[in-house]
Formats: structure tokens, sequence, C-alpha cells
């Protein structure tokens, strides 16, 4: 009977009826075979519209099509790539970045997104895993690369400066400061490595043959799991991206509109998130102002308050950064449409604040990389914070999953699992690690617990491996967090298990404080008012330093929980409330 309950669930899909008005129940993901005819279309669609923003220099869509055609030739008549190729580029957000991608789609290869901050040691494990043959990197860090290059398959480097493709006097000014005022280029050398500039000027006059992909061919190997152990490269084909795309779009129609909109991307885009937004707002027709480093807050709000943005997309953390920030009040919101957060969960201390400031809500959505990476988002019509993942976008099927993979009634806990034209092809040369992650009934099986209510409403309660079990009762960090957050002496709290002689598990928070007289004891008091009594932290750390995090913000519990496997500090004690840690209130 449970299981006629569970299929008929899948049959109805609930969320169907949550779905605000002119969300259709389907994406057409079949209306592109390719993402280089997504960006044809908008090149001709919006050509004399500006495409990109970057430091005051702009690119119009024809602009940017001839361009990336242009390197696109380069690549293969000079850097000689042939289709399928792996190409990897690493930039942070400039002009260059998406020029460098849509050049490499263009000529056919896969694109292999490699983090800037990468250690020579991180950067020679992923090329020589991917075997891409040629790299396009900021000559920031090109001595990293230089390191990384023996043993691996590398055999034509482009490399560029900052500001190559700002405006005169301007680019040659900021190349100037970058590399001998502030000393941000290290000394490298690398031999026959070709500067972004010549690659264009050789590109010009060379000839260009269309590769035409289809929607089966790879466009990304997507690397995943550096925070939880050994990177793996997701398999993203060009109709995943693409069904992604159309699917975020059909969400979002209604609200933005073609060629009228200007969005601000301050996460990186080698992020699968900032990557779709990014093809997303260019399938719309959008001005993409690609924030270069979003961690300078002076500037980057400098940026939001002379910039008519009516899109915004960010993590958790970065907004709470904007809210703590001076001059936040100062921001230009009066065309801001949607504010969108991914990556992480979005805590209600930030969301409250932040629509009581700008008189708007966050967007929260969830996805994965191994999605494309999106996979559920709430309506662009709510009016305040749901606490919620939203609602499985057009085309995709949610089940929450039992250990064995089958789908559990509404209302229970269990696995998100997720099944759509966005869910990658596997793993990279990882079959076994393939076989694992999909289920018999090839539900993609997402690590996270989540539940659904009778809406269709996704909760995400936490990632299946971060759980801490307290004398039996599953304690989800996030909701810890989520509470432990509300207090206005808290700047930074993460939640971790810490191990205890008579629970086995505790819940011990590492806190950053904003309020300097913030106590032990003022936390456990406000905790109690709550969390049951199993949920309580017995164990608190405060630090004075920021907590890691990775590039776009997102904290790394991981490495917080390594650290404090160190001894305790002094300033945490352990704490016994009136209720055992078995035994709720």
């Amino acid at each position: 009977m449970e299981k006629i309950l569970q299929e008929k669930i899948l049959l109805e899909k609930t969320w169907l009826k949550s779905y605000p008005p002119g969300v259709p129940e389907q994406a057409d993901v079949a209306q592109f075979p390719s993402l280089n005819a997504l960006l044809e279309s908008s090149c001709t669609r919006f050509s004399a519209l500006p495409a990109f923003t970057n430091q005051g220099a702009h690119l119009a869509y024809q602009e940017f099509d001839d361009i990336s055609r242009t390197l696109a030739a380069y690549l293969q008549q000079g850097a000689r790539v042939e289709r399928g190729d792996r190409i990897a580029i690493m930039l942070p957000n400039l002009l260059q970045y998406p020029l460098a991608l849509f050049a490499a789609l263009r000529a056919g290869c896969i694109v292999v997104n490699c983090n800037p901050l990468y250690t020579a040691h991180e950067l020679r494990r992923q090329l020589i895993d991917c075997g891409a043959t040629c790299i396009i990197v900021l000559e920031n860090f090109a001595h990293t690369l230089q390191e990384a290059l023996p043993g691996t398959a590398i055999r034509h480097v482009i490399t560029t400066g900052v500001g190559d493709l700002l405006h005169f006097p301007r680019a040659q000014l900021t190349n100037f400061i970058v590399r001998h005022v502030k000393h941000m280029v290290p000394e490298w050398q690398i031999e026959g490595a070709v500067d972004f500039g010549d690659a264009l000027a050789r590109g010009a006059d060379m000839g260009w043959t269309d590769p035409s992909p289809q929607a089966t061919d790879i466009a990304f190997l997507q690397y995943t799991g550096g925070t939880t152990g050994v990177p793996k490269a997701a398999m993203l084909t060009h109709g995943n991206m693409v069904a992604n795309v159309q699917q975020t779009a059909a969400w979002v129609h209604g609200v933005l509109d073609d060629g009228a909109e200007t969005a601000v991307i301050p996460l990186p885009l080698y992020h699968v998130f900032a990557l779709t937004a990014l093809l997303t707002f260019l399938k719309l027709g959008a001005n993409n102002v690609l924030i270069t480093n979003p961690r300078d807050l002076p500037g980057f709000i400098k940026e939001l308050t002379h910039t008519p943005s009516s899109a915004l997309i960010g993590v958790n953390t970065l907004f709470g950064a904007l809210l703590n920030a001076p001059g936040i009040e100062q921001i230009d919101h009066a065309h801001l449409k949607v504010v969108i957060a991914g990556g992480m969960a979005v805590q209600r201390s930030v969301a409250e604040r932040w629509q009581q400031l700008f008189g708007l809500p966050i967007i929260e959505g969830y996805g994965l990389t191994e999605t494309s990476p999106i996979v559920c988002a709430n309506p662009l019509n709510i009016t305040q914070y749901t606490g919620m993942i939203g609602l499985p976008l057009p085309s995709t099927e949610v089940a929450i999953l039992d250990d064995n993979g089958d789908p559990l009634p509404l209302g229970a806990a269990g696995e998100i699992g997720i099944r759509g034209p966005q869910v990658m092809q596997g793993y990279w040369k990882q079959a076994f690690e393939t076989a694992n992650v999909f289920s018999l009934d090839g539900w993609l099986r997402s690590g996270d617990i989540g539940v659904m209510d009778a809406r269709g409403y996704v909760k995400l309660l936490d990632r299946k491996k971060d759980v801490i079990v307290v004398s039996g009762f599953k304690v989800f960090p996030n909701e810890v967090e989520d509470i432990v957050a509300l207090h206005p002496g808290v700047l930074e709290v993460v939640a971790i298990p810490a191990m205890d002689e008579r629970c086995g598990e505790v819940v011990r928070i590492v806190v950053v404080r904003r309020d300097p007289a913030l106590t032990f004891d003022d936390l456990i008091a406000h905790c109690k008012h709550y969390l049951t009594g199993y949920k309580m932290p017995r164990q608190i750390t405060f630090r004075t330093e920021p907590l890691p995090k990775s590039t776009i913000g997102k904290i790394l519990r991981r490495i917080v929980r390594d650290e404090e496997r160190a001894p305790q500090a002094s300033n945490e004690r352990p704490t016994t409330p009136a209720n055992s840690p078995g035994q709720p209130r």
C-alpha cells in the first residue's frame, strides 16, 4: 500500500499545484541543440545591447560574438585543438572568461573550469585527470601553472592580464598597477606561452570551422567534491546545460524581461551556480556585470551603488557580509526585481535583515554540480523568507528516498533524489562512483537530507554525512546554525560534531562574535528558547578570525571540524542543560 502511495505522489507531481501562474510544467529543453546555438540566437536577437560589463568596460552581443569566434579560430588553427579536446580555464570574473568559455565551445572542445586559487598540487591533479591539452590562465596565477605543468598533457598556454580587455588607457594603467605597484604577478616562465591579445590578432587571419555540437556532446567537466574528498568531474553535456537554462528561464518568465535586464554576478564563474546563472541571463539578453573581487566590499558596494541592476545572485555569507558593510544603505535597489541565493542554506537572520532593508526577499534555490546545477527554487512571487529550498523546476522530478533508494511518503525525512534532463551523464573516468550515485530507478542520490510537504515544497535539512547523532537522535547542523545566527551578537557560526563519553556525539558550535561581550551563557540561554535538549550545543569555541570558506563563501565544515580536533581552547566549556541529550523537552 505504501509503495502505491509513493508512486501516486510522483505521478501527481504534488509540486505542480504550487507553481506560480505562467510557469509551465515542462520546459522547452529541445529548443537549442547546444550552448553554441543558444549563444548565436542571443547574439542575433540582442546584437546592439551590452552583453558584459567589467571594470567600466563593455562588450556588446555582436562584439562578443565576433571576438569569441576569432578566439575559437585561433584555438582550432593556432593551438591545434581538436573536437572533444579539453581546454582548461583558470580565470576570475573578467571579460576574458566568457570569451574563453565560448571560444572553447565554438572550437568543439570540452571546458574544464579551474579555481584560480588552486595550489600547484591541486591544479596538476585536475589537469592530469581531465587530460587537458590547452589552458587559458590569468598571469597572476601563471607561476602556479608553471609548477603544475610537469606530467600533464598541456601543450598550449594562453596568458592574459587583468586589464587586457579594458579601454585605453585604463587597460595599460590597470596592468601596470597590478604588475608593478601591487606586485600581484609573481615571476613565471612558460616556454611557448601566447598572450591573449596575440591569440586574438592571429585568430583574425584564421578560418573557423563550426563543429555543430549536439545535445549529447560533453560541454563541461565540472569538478566537485573538493571539500569532502578527492575531486571528481561531472560530465555535463550541451543538452544538460541547455535544459537547465531553459528550466530556469521558464521559472523567471514574467518577472525578468528579454533584452531589458542588468544582472550582477559576484560569484566566480568557474562555479556551476554562477555559470548557469550567466548562461540564463545571456539567453534573456541581459547585461552581465562581472564583479572580479566581491571580497573588496567597499568596491563591490560602490559598483552596486552606481549600477541600476535588476538581478543579483549570491550566497548567504556574501549577503551577510554586505549587510554588515558600511554604505550598504546607499545601494541603488530601485530597479532590483530579483535576488537569488544558492550554494548554501540562507539563514533566516540574513534573509529577514535583507528584506527589511531592501523590501524584497532573497529567492533561495537548490542544486548540485551533478544537476547543471539547479533543481529547486522558491517562486519569484513569494513575499517573505520561507525556510524552504522551493519547488522542483519544470521538467524536474524530486523524491525523498529511503536508504534503499525507494521514495518515502510526504513529510518523511530522507535523501533528496533527482531525475530530469539536467542530470549529468556520470563522473569522468569513474564508473564505480557513477554507479553508486544513481539508484536502480534512475534517481540521482544527492547526499542531502530533506523533506517534502503537501504543497510540494522541499526543505533541506542537511548534508547526509554532516548529520550529528546524539544518543541516537539526528541533529541537523543547518538547524542549529540558523538558530544561533539569530542572536544579534553572532557574526558567523558553524555546527560540528564533538565526542562525548556519555552521548557519543554532541553538538559543538564555533562562533565568530559580532559583539565582543557575547558569552557562552548568553548563547546557551538563547538556544534554550528554540532547541530541544538533544539539539543543544554542549561545547562552544569562540574565534576571532573568520571561519574558513570556499571560493563562493560557503563555510567549510570539514576544515573547521579538523581544526577543532586539536586540544580544546580555554574559552570553551561543556554545559549540562536540564534535559539530558536523549530527552526532548
